[in-house]
């Protein structure tokens, strides 16, 4: 009871830090925070899916199939089988990391569609209250959203908070790949915001596409605005754990392995990762596959990466951080005590990172804002153009 009691007051500590840096109103959605429920488990249909032998065969099973089993499965099939298992189970081939890319996204919008009118009948069911009414209306109008024209999504779970993974440029054709990996607040709600888009995964990645486009127009590039796990809600518990990143960072593993069977670029993924995703980025950096050599893990507004150096992460890791002077993650403890914490600090001297200029960058989600050293750096990095990266300058004195 007494070990309990000293957790609960080091969380408080932890997250308290991090509310008095903050502004109100992020403190007030800290105090009403709760834990969030981690999806590790497959889709909804998926159970069905892997009863189903109407092909004459065993079908890849969501849970334990590797990428290059469920590739070898899809290109087996003729398309009109293809077009069968869509039409019967959108969520799980929408999500199966490993199938042909253009087959998820025509899934994933029938998946959206039918969450959509879902939500739609619950805004109008009269037997609900208004608050969950209004919840439907909002989930309807975000999956209304993500079925605009062109739009390109790679993954969606309506569980929970909703996950959703959208590709921005051509992701079959790249010759340059990158992941955003987003950290708290990030779900189906948040995944693209038209106020301050750069809030948003889906505003980052435009940002970091954008840049890479100006920088080299000749060269093909993606980036994937990847919500592929339940991130931590406010500034409560669960963002002073690696909790949540522990079962985020399989998904991302599992993420990578499908590009590797279903893209073909000149280099590795690089992982852009902000905030809390830079510990689900930390968790996952051992496991990462590598394909052509080294992958870049560019860190920016971290709270820690779970570790002490950069040398924990892995040989095949090179780890960019910059966090600006404005920045509150700044002031929150770079420690780990009991399960707390995330360890030292990624933009240290002694951590081994390449600490990069986030020059103009303003707060904890200004660094891929226009004519920042931050924005500049990211793409260069993300096109390995490593000449053109503007290292932090140490201070005089």
């Amino acid at each position: 009871m007494r070990r309990r009691r000293w957790k609960r007051v080091l969380i408080g500590a932890f997250a308290g830090c991090a509310v008095l840096v903050d502004a109100g109103a992020a403190a007030a959605q800290a105090a009403a925070s709760t834990e969030q429920v981690a999806i590790a488990t497959p889709p909804a249909g998926s159970a069905a899916w892997v009863q189903d032998h109407s092909l004459g065969r065993a079908l890849p099973d969501p849970a334990t199939a590797t990428a290059g089993a469920v590739a070898a499965f899809f290109a087996a099939l003729t398309p009109a089988e293809q077009a069968r298992l869509l039409a019967e189970y959108p969520l799980v081939v929408g999500n199966l990391d490993g199938a042909p890319l253009d087959l998820r996204y025509r899934a994933n919008r029938a998946a959206i569609a039918a969450e959509r009118d879902r939500a739609q009948d619950r805004a109008a069911d009269r037997s609900l209250d208004s608050t969950a009414r209004a919840l439907a209306v909002s989930r309807a109008n975000d999956c209304a959203h993500l079925l605009e024209p062109g739009r390109q999504i790679l993954a969606f779970d309506p569980r929970g908070r909703g996950l959703v993974s959208e590709v921005f440029g051509d992701l079959a054709s790249a010759e340059r790949i990158s992941v955003l990996v987003p950290g708290s607040d990030a779900d189906l709600g948040h995944h693209d915001q038209a106020a301050e888009p750069l809030r948003s995964p889906a505003g980052m990645a435009r940002a970091l596409l954008a840049e890479e486009q100006r920088q080299a127009p000749g060269t093909r590039a993606a980036v994937i605005a990847w919500t592929g796990y339940v991130t931590p809600s406010g500034l409560g518990p669960d963002a002073v754990t690696s909790r949540l990143a522990d079962v985020a960072a399989p998904r991302l593993e599992r993420l990578l392995d499908g590009l590797d069977e279903t893209t073909d670029p000149a280099a590795d993924p690089a992982l852009f990762c902000h905030s809390y995703g830079s510990v689900v980025c930390g968790v996952a950096a051992p496991d990462l596959p590598h394909t052509t050599g080294t992958t870049d893990m560019v860190v920016f507004g971290s709270p820690g990466m779970g570790v002490q150096s950069a040398a924990e992460l892995g040989t095949g890791v090179q780890v960019w951080a910059t966090r600006n002077p404005d920045d509150w993650i700044g002031n929150v403890p770079y420690l780990e005590v009991g399960g707390l914490g995330h360890g030292a600090d990624p933009t240290g001297s002694g951590f081994g990172a390449q600490d990069v200029s986030s020059a103009g960058a303003s707060g904890h989600n200004g660094y891929l804002a226009p004519g920042t050293d931050s924005l500049h750096n990211f793409g260069s990095i993300a096109l390995g153009r490593y000449q053109g990266v503007n290292l932090q300058q140490p201070e005089a004195g």
